[in-house]
């Protein structure tokens, strides 16, 4: 059986539970419901909301460098921290935060396998009292671009996509690939003015690459799955879901766990793309 590529990419739930209260280690949660949080965490983590933290307000757009300056000292993160994050949804918003984090030159950052929801089904310990660190003036580098897509990027991608170069994966439930829906099923229909799918994108949903506890399947799966729709690590490849964050998952187990050198996230993603003038769209 073969291993993960990059298998310190992750810890497992014992490991945070021995860890979370090491002070070289900071745990972070970032969830979709971002109220979830203060419900109950583990011990000693930090709470980012990523609406408001990972995001900026008036552009759409990731933090920007002096953002994520900001939020790694108020979590007391330094140099020599290992970073934990964890979340719902098997890790949605835990592995955009990766994402964005790793844009910006972070590399001592992992997924706790499972996230939250693995965490509560074993019982193990929550809290609602908040942690506050020492701030410790870390600086970050600027923007690692070869890991994000952009609109533009995108469209002369689809020319790769054709000769057999490149792949478009498209992480979303099938009814929003097949443009029946705009969001997923639980969701406001909203956010884009038509539904479908970038010409020549495969459909592989990002949960196919969790098993029922909201771990990752083992590499050998994994490579099953993707390479069995051609997506391969041959090719530049580039991920897309609606906002971003099921595609940053996705990104996450072909470029960690499964070692591909060329892999982007579109974090644009179904609102940009379905909305933009000329761009192509198939049902």
């Amino acid at each position: 059986m073969a291993d993960y590529a990059r298998p310190d990419s992750l810890v497992p739930t014992d490991w945070v539970a021995d860890n979370m209260r090491n002070p070289k280690v900071r745990l972070i949660e970032v969830d979709v419901d971002t109220a979830a949080y203060d419900t109950g965490h583990l011990p000693g983590a930090i709470g980012w909301n990523w609406k408001t933290e990972l995001e900026t307000d008036l552009m759409r757009n990731i933090a920007d460098q002096e953002g994520i300056e900001r939020l790694l000292n108020k979590a007391g993160i330094g140099k020599d921290t290992t970073v934990v994050l964890y979340g719902d949804n098997n890790n949605w918003f835990a592995a955009y935060a990766l994402w964005v984090l790793e844009y910006y030159g972070l590399d001592n950052v992992k997924l706790m396998n499972g996230g939250r929801k693995k965490w509560v089904e074993e019982g193990r310990e929550l809290t609602t009292d908040t942690q506050s660190y020492a701030p410790t003036g870390i600086k970050v580098k600027g923007p690692k671009k070869d890991i994000r897509a952009l609109r533009d990027q995108v469209l002369d991608h689809l020319d790769k996509v054709g000769k057999g170069k490149g792949a478009l994966v498209d992480v979303r439930s099938p009814l929003e690939y097949s443009g029946e829906l705009l969001a997923p099923e639980n969701l406001p229909q909203e956010g884009s003015q038509r539904g479908g799918h970038i010409p020549g994108a495969q459909n592989i949903v990002w949960s196919q690459a969790c098993n029922e506890d909201g771990t990752f399947k083992t590499a050998d799966e994994l490579v099953e799955l993707y390479g069995g729709q051609g997506v391969t690590p041959d090719k530049d490849v580039i991920a897309y879901c609606r906002i971003g964050e099921r595609s940053a998952h996705t990104w996450f187990v072909l470029s960690h766990l499964l070692g591909y050198k060329n892999v982007r996230n579109y974090d644009g993603s179904w609102t940009e793309w379905g909305s933009l003038v000329g761009a192509p769209i198939e049902k």
